[in-house]
């Protein structure tokens, strides 16, 4: 009896310390194979609050793959999108910047990718109508795209990403909600462009909020980024705790858990 008391205490033990991992998903945009990653949430909840992680231009990293974790430990299912598609990922930050730009130029082609990656996270156990889509750098310019393009979210996130679209383009209702995270000091993001989008912002009717962080530059939130402001792009360890804190309280208020 003793020990089979042990040994349901043992296997007690050993299931509450397993751990959701990241899972390779294969999915496609027509005829281009996509390689995501999935991740189901650590906790059980019926309403199976879902995050969507768009990551840099370098595309999948050890960044993004962090937080994905960190996130479904707190209870979140999250899926990390593929935008280049097999065959075409970057060798270094030239060929980011010429693929990167690429979507920024073509919006419509960048929405697409955004959404087949939204199925995917549906299809991995994500509610459909309760999910959030959170980008980083490249991919803080994707979520702001996914909102302008009335993808099903209920919030967007965006972290030291681009903020401006073609003036061309009018400003429609945007009813998704809004949070952008941006160093204070980002010399890749004019005041212009903060600027416009914070009127496109008011013109859209948007439920939004943007944050600063002294003393921050671009890719404030990846420890791989370096600490050196004067590159440009630098690691600020107080503000990555304090975005990721924002973050946390922006997910408690638009979704369901």
């Amino acid at each position: 009896m003793k020990n089979y008391a042990l040994l349901i205490l043992t296997t007690i033990f050993v299931s509450s310390t397993i751990t959701a991992q990241l899972k390779p998903v294969k999915y496609a945009d027509e005829g281009q194979v996509l390689n995501g990653l999935s991740i189901k949430s650590a906790k059980k909840s019926s309403q199976n609050p879902g995050i969507l992680l768009l990551p840099a231009w370098l595309g999948i990293d050890n960044a993004s793959k962090g937080i994905a974790e960190n996130l479904s430990k707190l209870g979140y299912h999250v899926f990390i999108a593929d935008i280049y598609g097999e065959g075409n990922y970057p060798k270094n930050t030239a060929e980011a910047g010429k693929l990167a730009g690429f979507y920024k130029q073509n919006v419509a082609a960048y929405q697409k990718r955004i959404d087949l990656a939204l199925q995917e996270l549906v299809k991995s156990g994500a509610n459909a109508d309760n999910i959030v889509a959170i980008g980083y750098c490249f991919g803080g310019t994707g979520v702001l795209e996914a909102a302008r393009g009335h993808l099903n979210v209920k919030g967007v996130a965006s972290f030291h990403g681009g903020l401006g679209k073609d003036a061309a383009r009018t400003a429609e209702p945007i009813t998704t909600k809004v949070l952008v995270c941006h160093g204070a000091d980002d010399p890749f993001v004019p005041t212009a462009e903060i600027t416009a989008f914070q009127q496109e912002m008011r013109d859209s009717k948007a439920d939004w909020q943007m944050i600063y962080y002294a003393n921050s530059v671009h890719s404030f939130t990846n420890p791989e980024a370096g600490n050196d402001n004067s590159k440009g792009a630098a690691y600020n360890e107080k503000a990555a705790k304090r975005a990721f804190e924002h973050l946390q309280l922006f997910l408690n208020e638009v979704l369901k858990k």
